[in-house]
C-alpha cells in the first residue's frame, strides 16, 4: 500500500516537472522568435530606403591614378575591392580617344524625402556618373551635392519625392555591446543584411580618414557595403558603414561606421553650401603617456598637451603656450588629442569656445574664437615636432641650415650627429632635428642646450621639445 502510494506520488512528480520543463522551452523558443521576428520588422521598416549605388569614370592613357582617394586606383581596389580584377587600359590607347569606362559601387540612405542620399566619398568623390538603384526596382542618375574626403563622407541627390527615409539616431546614447543591423550590397548582392553587436566605439588612428571616431562592429561588412546604413534596433540610423579591416580581402570580424552624429554635421555643410566648415585653433597637439604626465605634474594621462603653436592664429591670441594641457572643452572632459582635434572640428568656423587647461600645475580658463581650418594647415605655416636625445652633437641655426631646414635663424640647437650606441639613436632620431627646449627651458643656441643639459637630471630622464619639417613634440629621453 505504502509502495502504491510513492508511486503515485512519483508519477504526479514526473508530469509537473515535464510539463514545466515543456512549457519553459516553449517560452524561450516563444522569446526567439520574438526575437527574430522584431529584427524581420526593422529591416523591413527601413530597407527601402537604402540604394545601392553603381558609378562610372572614364579614364584617359594609361597608367594608375595618383589620387590616394582615386575611386579607380590600386589603393582604392586593395582597401575596398580586394580580388576583383582591375580595368586596365587598351594596349593601344591611340584607338581609343574616348578612353575606358571603369565601375565601381557601393551604397547609401535615403536621408529625406527629396532624394537626399547619405554615402561615403570614396564610393561617388571621383565619378563622373552616379546611379542610384531603388528598392522599388527604378535606377535614377545622382548628381553629386558635396563631399568631403577629410571624413569619407559624401551627399548625392535623385530627382524624386516621397522617398522612404530612414530617421537618424543618437550615435552617442549607443553603448559597446548593443545590437546593431548592417544593410547594403556587398558584392552587388543588393539589400543584403547583417547582423551583430558595437564592439567598440571611439575608434581613431586606424589611418582610413583625417577625422576618425568610427564605430566598431563585427555585423559583417564586405565591398559594396560601403556608404550603407548601420541601424539600431528602433530602425535608426547611427553610422555610415566606411571600411573593414582585413588580411584576407574579406570580413574578418571587424567593420568601421563614422558615427551619424558626426557625419549629420558634415552632410548638413554639404547640402547647405557644398563645403565643410571645420573650427580650427592653430596647435600640434600629442597624446599623454604615463611619464609626460610625471613630467608635467599631472594626475593622469587624460587631455591634450600643446606641443606647437602657430603664428597670426586663434591660438596665438588667445594665449596659448607650448607645454599647455587641454582638459576640457565647453564643460566636456577631454580624453585624448584626437577626441580634441575633432570637437574643435566640429564645433565649426567663427565659434566661440570655452577652453579649460593646465599650466605649469595651475587650471587656467580661456576663451578662443575660432578661425576656418586652412586646406593644408602644414602650409598656411610649418609646426614644429619634436623627439629627445643623448649622444648628440649640436650647432647653431646659422643662414646656411636655416634654408637647407627651414628653420628660424638663431632659434634652437640643431642636431648634427648621433652616436649610433646612444638612447637618441635607440629612439630612432637623427641629425637635421632642431632641439628648442630642455625640461622646459627655452633654447636659442648651444650654450643654452649645454646649460640646460648640465643642470638636467640625466639618470631620471630630460623632457626636450624638438621640431622638425613634419611638426614638434614633447619626448622623454634617459639613460
Amino acid at each position: 500500500m505504502l509502495n502504491r502510494k510513492w508511486v503515485v506520488v512519483f508519477c504526479i512528480l514526473f508530469f509537473w516537472f515535464t510539463g514545466n520543463v515543456a512549457f519553459g522551452e516553449d517560452t524561450a523558443f516563444d522569446n526567439l522568435i520574438k526575437a527574430s521576428k522584431a529584427r524581420a520588422a526593422i529591416v523591413k521598416k527601413v530597407q527601402d530606403a537604402v540604394v545601392h549605388i553603381r558609378v562610372e569614370k572614364v579614364i584617359h592613357g594609361q597608367g594608375t591614378l595618383n589620387n590616394p582617394y582615386d575611386l579607380f586606383n590600386d589603393e582604392f581596389f586593395e582597401r575596398f575591392f580586394p580580388g576583383v580584377p582591375r580595368p586596365r587600359a587598351p594596349e593601344n590607347p591611340h584607338q581609343d580617344n574616348k578612353g575606358f569606362k571603369q565601375e565601381g559601387m557601393g551604397s547609401g540612405t535615403i536621408i529625406d524625402k527629396n532624394g537626399h542620399i547619405l554615402t561615403n566619398h570614396h564610393v561617388v568623390g571621383e565619378a563622373d556618373k552616379v546611379l542610384a538603384k531603388l528598392n522599388d526596382g527604378r535606377e535614377l542618375e545622382a548628381r553629386l551635392i558635396g563631399t568631403d574626403p577629410q571624413s569619407d563622407i559624401a551627399v548625392v541627390k535623385i530627382d524624386a519625392t516621397n522617398l522612404p527615409v530612414i530617421p537618424m539616431g543618437d550615435s552617442d546614447d549607443m553603448e559597446v555591446g548593443e545590437s546593431v543591423v548592417a544593410i547594403g550590397n556587398p558584392f552587388g548582392l543588393t539589400q543584403t543584411v547583417t547582423f551583430g553587436i558595437i564592439s567598440a566605439t571611439g575608434r581613431s588612428n586606424i589611418g582610413i580618414t583625417d577625422y576618425e571616431n568610427f564605430i566598431q562592429t563585427d555585423a559583417a561588412i564586405n565591398p559594396g557595403n560601403s556608404g550603407g546604413p548601420l541601424i539600431n534596433l528602433r530602425g535608426e540610423i547611427i553610422g555610415v558603414n566606411t571600411a573593414i579591416f582585413t588580411r584576407s580581402g574579406g570580413y574578418q570580424g571587424i567593420g568601421f561606421s563614422v558615427p551619424i552624429n558626426m557625419a549629420r554635421r558634415i552632410m548638413e555643410d554639404l547640402i547647405e553650401k557644398g563645403s565643410v566648415s571645420r573650427g580650427w585653433l592653430g596647435v600640434s597637439i600629442q597624446d599623454i603617456d604615463s611619464r609626460l604626465a610625471k613630467a608635467f605634474g599631472l594626475e593622469s594621462t587624460n587631455g591634450s598637451l600643446i606641443t606647437g603653436i602657430m603664428s597670426n592664429t586663434p591660438a596665438e591670441a588667445a594665449g596659448f603656450q607650448k607645454g599647455d594641457v587641454v582638459v576640457r572643452l565647453n564643460g566636456n572632459p577631454i580624453r585624448s588629442s584626437n577626441q580634441f582635434r575633432n570637437e574643435i572640428a566640429a564645433a565649426r568656423a567663427n565659434t566661440t569656445v570655452d577652453i579649460e587647461l593646465i599650466r605649469k600645475g595651475k587650471i587656467k580658463k580661456i576663451k578662443v574664437l575660432l578661425g576656418e581650418r586652412p586646406k593644408d594647415p602644414m602650409m598656411a605655416q610649418k609646426l614644429p615636432e619634436a623627439e629627445t636625445y643623448f649622444g648628440i652633437t649640436v650647432e647653431n641655426v646659422t643662414a646656411e641650415t636655416s634654408e637647407k631646414y627651414g628653420y628660424e635663424k638663431g632659434a634652437g640647437a640643431l642636431i648634427t650627429r648621433i652616436d649610433p650606441d646612444s638612447p637618441a639613436a635607440d629612439a630612432g632620431l637623427r641629425s637635421g632635428v632642431l632641439i628648442t627646449e630642455v625640461d622646459r627651458k627655452i633654447i636659442n643656441s648651444v650654450d643654452d642646450f649645454e646649460a640646460a643639459m648640465k643642470a638636467a637630471n640625466v639618470a631620471g630622464g630630460v623632457l626636450f621639445l624638438i621640431q622638425t619639417k613634419q611638426g614638434s613634440r614633447y619626448i622623454i629621453v634617459s639613460e
